[in-house]
Parts: structure tokens; C-alpha cells; sequence
């Protein structure tokens, strides 16, 4: 089975019980993935080796960017026990060596300096920015999955492309040190 098939039918089967995402029917997960992959056209996984993802609840984005880039390390970041033990159970039952998970909030991880950080849904940009200042380098490069308010949250020192499709908009933001 295909692991994004795999990983559809957990998420459906452990979400009856542990309301970990809203998604409720395969087509709703569906456009879940489709909505996490679409900027990897966007992407050169060339230049990334590391990627951090913030508040990855049932795994949008992070987890399914890893199930499309196994030579991409992500750190997975969820402060909720019971998502992280979703986590842990997809990276077990489809053994993603490249995936760790952390139990925390961001701001209590040990920082290392990452190629790519991502999030969705968690926090207006500048406040995501702050969280994730401890991670970013010279050449990381922020993918953040905002809504239509997105350019109300810019700033014009940063270095970003918005790019829209409906009523996602991915927000790009590079060198930022």
C-alpha cells in the first residue's frame, strides 16, 4: 500500500477516537496531502537536508513533506501527547527513518540551525518568525501555510513571495539573517 494511503486510513481510524484532525472522510485527507505537497514545486530539496515543522498536529505539513522526501531529516514539532503518539505510531508503522518527533513546544527544543522550516495554522507570521529564531540560518528558507490574511502579516524587510491557490496562500521567506 501506498504510504500516503497508509497513512490516510490511520489517520481516519485514530481520529474517530482522538479527534487529532478535522479531516473526516478520505477526500478531506486527501486535499490535506495535496494541500501539503503542492509547494514542492516550489521547492529545491537539493539545498535541504534539515526541516523543522512546527506544530505539526496529525502530520500537515510536516509529516507528509517526509513521506515525499525521505532524504530530508524533519523534526516534527507538537506539543499535544496525544498527536505525538499519532506521530510516532505512522513513523513506526511506515518507517520513516527520517522523521523525528519531539513532544514539546518549539521554543523548548534544542535548537539547530535548519534548511527548511515550515507550519500551518498555528500563529500570525511575526510571532512564527520568533518561535523559530533559534532555528534559522542564513539559508533557511520559511514555507508557512497561511489563509487570506496572510498580507496583512507581512513586513516589507522581509525577503518573501506569497503564492496563492483558493484560499491557501504559502508564504515564502528567505534570508532573513
Amino acid at each position: 500500500m501506498d504510504k500516503f494511503d497508509e497513512y490516510t486510513k490511520l489517520l481516519l481510524q485514530y481520529n474517530k477516537v482522538h479527534r487529532l484532525s478535522g479531516a473526516k472522510d478520505v477526500s478531506e485527507v486527501d486535499a490535506n496531502i495535496e494541500d501539503s505537497l503542492y509547494p514542492m514545486q516550489f521547492l529545491t530539496p537539493s539545498k535541504i537536508s534539515t526541516a523543522v515543522d512546527i506544530g505539526t498536529g496529525a502530520g500537515f505539513p510536516g509529516l507528509v513533506l517526509a513521506m515525499a522526501y525521505p532524504k530530508i531529516h524533519f523534526t516534527l514539532v507538537e506539543p499535544l501527547m496525544k498527536r505525538t503518539a499519532f506521530l510516532h505510531l505512522v513513523k513506526s508503522k511506515l518507517g520513516l527513518k527520517n522523521v523525528t518527533i519531539k513532544s514539546d513546544r518549539i521554543e523548548n527544543i534544542e535548537a539547530f540551525e535548519a534548511d527548511l522550516i515550515t507550519s500551518r495554522a498555528v500563529a500570525k507570521t511575526g510571532a512564527l518568525i520568533d518561535l523559530a529564531s533559534a532555528f534559522i540560518g542564513e539559508k533557511t528558507v520559511l514555507l508557512f501555510y497561511k489563509g487570506e490574511g496572510v498580507h496583512e502579516e507581512l513586513n516589507a524587510a522581509w525577503k518573501s513571495e506569497v503564492i496563492n491557490r483558493g484560499k491557501r496562500n504559502y508564504l515564502f521567506i528567505k534570508g532573513l539573517k
